[in-house]
C-alpha cells in the first residue's frame, strides 16, 4: 500500500545532517508496516519491539552507550550491523532508556540509521518525566490514509492527476470524473483511512467487512486507555472519547464538558482530552481571533474536538451507511459533522494548524488557515451545492482576505475572489501552496 510518508522517510535517509528519527502516530495508522517497507531501501533491518522483547529491554536498561547497543544487537540477532542497516525500535515509549539513547546516537554515532516509533509515544512523553532527546531527533507524524492515498489504494492514480490539474488551474473537472470522485469520497466517509480497513475494502469491496475492522480498532483504543491509565482516569478518557459524536452533532460544535457529564469542567476532563490528543486519537481545533501569527490569537478555552479518522467517527456515531450515499435524506448538521471532521483530518495530515473563527453565534468560519507568506485564508465547508453563506460574507467584509476557499460538492472554479474546491480535493490544500 502506497504511503506518501515514504517520500519523507527517503528524504530523511538522504539527509546530510540526519538525526535519529522519532515517529508519532495513533495505533493502527501503519507506522510499523511503513518502517518495515522502508527497510527495503537498506541492506538489512534490525527490528526490536520493546513491548515483547524483554532481553533487549534489559540490555538497554543496563547500558545506553551506542557502541554497546550495537554490539549487543549484533550478538542477539547474529547479524553484522553496518552503516546501511536500519535499526527500528518499535513501541519505544515502553523503554525510557532506549528513548534517551537516541541523544547519544545523535552525538556519538550519527552514522547509524535508527528509528523509534510508538502508538502512545506522545502520551508517555507528556506524562512521564523522560529524558527526552530535545534537539537530537528528527520527528515525523504518521496519520491515517488521506483521500489521495485512498485513491492510490483503489487504483485511481490518473484521477488524482486530473484533480490536481483542476485544483491548481481552477478549471472544472469533467462531469464524469467529478461524479466518480465524489462517489469515491462518499465511500471514504464510511471507510476512512485506517490502513487495515482500506486494505480489507480493496480486497473484498465490502463496506461491512471493513467496518468490522473499524470496530476492532475502536476497541483497541479503549483497551489502551484501560491498560495504560488508572481506573478513574480511564473512565473519564473513554467517556470523553465517546462524547465526540455528540459534541460535533450540535449546531455550535464548540466542545462542552457538560455533554460528557452533568457538571463536567475542564478541571475534571482536561486531562482526558489531552490524553486523546497526545495519543493521536483526536485533534483540537482552537477558536482564534484574526491576526498573524494565528497561534498567538488562539482562545485556549474554546475549541472543537475531531476524531483522527472520519471512518472511525462514522462508526462511533453509528451513522447509517446508506444515508452517506443519500445525503439529501440526512439532517445537514449530522452529515456536516462527518464532513468537517474529514476536512480537519486532511488539514492535519498536510501539517496545517486547526483554527476556526467566530465573532458571535451568527457568524462562524469553519477553518482559517495561515499561509507561508502570513496571509489568513478563511475556509468554509458545505455538504452540498447550496453555498450561500452570511458568515463568509461578513468575514470578507470585515477582514478583506486575499481570497477565500469554499469546500463543497460543487466543481472547481474561482469566482468573486472565492476558490471553489470540491470535497474530494481537500488533500490539495497545503500551507506552502495556498
Amino acid at each position: 500500500m502506497k504511503r506518501k510518508a515514504m517520500e519523507q522517510l527517503i528524504a530523511w535517509k538522504n539527509k546530510e545532517n540526519r538525526k535519529p528519527l522519532l515517529i508519532y502516530g495513533a495505533r493502527q495508522v501503519g507506522k510499523t508496516y511503513l518502517v518495515k517497507e522502508f527497510g527495503k531501501y537498506f541492506d538489512d533491518i534490525i527490528y526490536v519491539n520493546f513491548e515483547t522483547n524483554e532481553i533487549i529491554n534489559n540490555i538497554i536498561n543496563e547500558n545506553i552507550n551506542p557502541q554497546n547497543i550495537i554490539k549487543q544487537l549484533e550478538i542477539f540477532f547474529n547479524k553484522k550491523i553496518t552503516e546501511n542497516t536500519l535499526i527500528f525500535f518499535d513501541e519505544i515509549q515502553q523503554n525510557p532508556r532506549a528513548l534517551t539513547s537516541l541523544k547519544y546516537f545523535c552525538e556519538d554515532a550519527p552514522n547509524y540509521y535508527i528509528i523509534g516509533a510508538g502508538s502512545l509515544l506522545g502520551v508517555h512523553i507528556n506524562r512521564e518525566h523522560y529524558s527526552f532527546p530535545v534537539g537530537k531527533v528528527d520527528i515525523l507524524n504518521i496519520y491515517p490514509l488521506d483521500f489521495e492515498e485512498f485513491l492510490m489504494a483503489t487504483n485511481n492514480d490518473l484521477l488524482i492527476e486530473e484533480i490536481k490539474k483542476s485544483y491548481f488551474n481552477n478549471i472544472q473537472l469533467s462531469k464524469l470524473l467529478h461524479e466518480k470522485a465524489y462517489d469515491l469520497y462518499s465511500d471514504y466517509l464510511a471507510i476512512g483511512g485506517m490502513p487495515e480497513v482500506v486494505l480489507e475494502y480493496t480486497k473484498s469491496n465490502s463496506l461491512i467487512d471493513a467496518i468490522d475492522i473499524q470496530t476492532k480498532i475502536l476497541e483497541s483504543y479503549k483497551n489502551d486507555i484501560t491498560k495504560y491509565t488508572n481506573y478513574q482516569d480511564a473512565n473519564k478518557i473513554i467517556a470523553t472519547f465517546e462524547s465526540i459524536p455528540n459534541q460535533l452533532a450540535k449546531d455550535n460544535k464548540k466542545f462542552q464538558y457538560k455533554l460528557i457529564q452533568k457538571g463536567g469542567t475542564s478541571t475534571i476532563f482536561g486531562y482526558a482530552i489531552d490524553w486523546l490528543v497526545n495519543a493521536g486519537i483526536a485533534n483540537k481545533c482552537y477558536k482564534t481571533n484574526i491576526g498573524v501569527p494565528l497561534k498567538m490569537y488562539e482562545q485556549l478555552d474554546s475549541f472543537k474536538l475531531y476524531m483522527n479518522d472520519v471512518g472511525l467517527l462514522t462508526n462511533l456515531s453509528k451513522f447509517p451507511l446508506y444515508l452517506i450515499k443519500n445525503q439529501d435524506a440526512v439532517n445537514e448538521v449530522m452529515i456536516g459533522m462527518l464532513t468537517e471532521n474529514y476536512v480537519a483530518s486532511c488539514f492535519k495530515y498536510n501539517g496545517l494548524n486547526l483554527n476556526y473563527w467566530q465573532n458571535d453565534y451568527s457568524s462562524e468560519i469553519d477553518f482559517v488557515l495561515q499561509t507561508s507568506k502570513g496571509d489568513v485564508i478563511p475556509v468554509e465547508v458545505k455538504t452540498s451545492e447550496h453555498v450561500k453563506s452570511r458568515s463568509l460574507t461578513n468575514y470578507i467584509n470585515e477582514y478583506h482576505p486575499k481570497y477565500a476557499i469554499r469546500i463543497s460538492s460543487k466543481n472547481f472554479g474561482f469566482k468573486n475572489n472565492i476558490k471553489s474546491v470540491p470535497l474530494y480535493a481537500v488533500f490539495c490544500i497545503k500551507g506552502d501552496e495556498l
